[in-house]
C-alpha cells in the first residue's frame, strides 16, 4: 500500500493513508453518525495527544453546513461516546463546516473544486515542460491562484493570468479553496 500512494506524491501520501486503530474506529463511526445524520463527511482528523475529534461535515446539496447541522452530528454522538469503551474518556469533540477557505486534501476535493478559485503550493518550482509558454513572473513561482479547470490522480490544470498551469500531483504540499481572489 506504501508503494502505491508514494506514487502520487507527498500530497496524497499524507491524505490517503491507510487508517489504524483508533483512528480507523473514529472513521468508522464518524462516517456512519454523519451518512445518518443526512450529510456526507468532508475530512476527519483525530488529535491523539489531546484527544480531539474533528469532524467536517457538508450538505450534499450546498456543499457546507450551518450550526445547526454542527449541532445535529455533535448529538448524534451522545450514545456512542456514552456506550464504547474503546473511546477515551477525555474525547473531545468538535464539529464544522469545512469552511470557506477549505482545504482541498483528496483527490475527490479537488474534483468537486472544479470551477473554482482555489490556492496551490507546490514543492519546487515548475519544470521546463510545465512553465513553457508561460510569463516570466509564473516561472519562478511555487505559489499559484487560479481557477480549477481539471484535476485527476497525475494532475491539476489551473487558469491563472489567462494562461494554464498544469501542477503534477506529487508536487502539491498544500492546496485550499481561495473565493477572495
Amino acid at each position: 500500500m506504501y508503494s502505491a500512494l508514494f506514487f502520487y506524491g507527498v500530497f496524497l501520501l499524507e491524505l490517503e493513508r491507510k487508517r489504524s486503530g483508533i483512528e480507523e474506529k473514529f472513521f468508522e463511526l464518524t462516517t456512519q453518525i454523519v451518512k445518518d445524520q443526512g450529510y456526507e463527511l468532508y475530512d476527519m482528523e483525530y488529535v491523539a495527544g489531546s484527544s480531539t475529534l474533528q469532524v467536517y461535515i457538508m450538505d450534499p446539496e450546498t456543499k457546507s453546513a450551518v450550526i445547526e447541522d454542527c449541532v445535529k452530528v455533535d448529538r448524534a454522538f451522545n450514545e456512542p461516546v456514552e456506550e464504547l469503551d474503546w473511546i477515551p474518556s477525555d474525547f473531545v469533540l468538535e464539529v464544522s463546516s469545512p469552511g470557506v477557505f477549505r482545504k482541498l486534501k483528496t483527490l475527490r476535493h479537488l474534483e468537486m473544486a472544479k470551477g473554482e478559485m482555489i490556492k496551490v503550493s507546490i514543492t519546487g518550482k515548475l519544470d521546463e515542460e510545465q512553465s513553457s509558454g508561460l510569463p516570466k513572473s509564473l516561472k519562478k513561482q511555487n505559489q499559484f491562484r487560479g481557477n480549477l479547470v481539471e484535476a485527476n490522480e497525475n494532475k491539476i490544470i489551473l487558469e491563472t493570468n489567462d494562461v494554464n498551469i498544469e501542477i503534477d500531483i506529487a508536487q502539491i504540499k498544500k492546496a485550499s479553496l481561495d473565493p477572495d481572489f
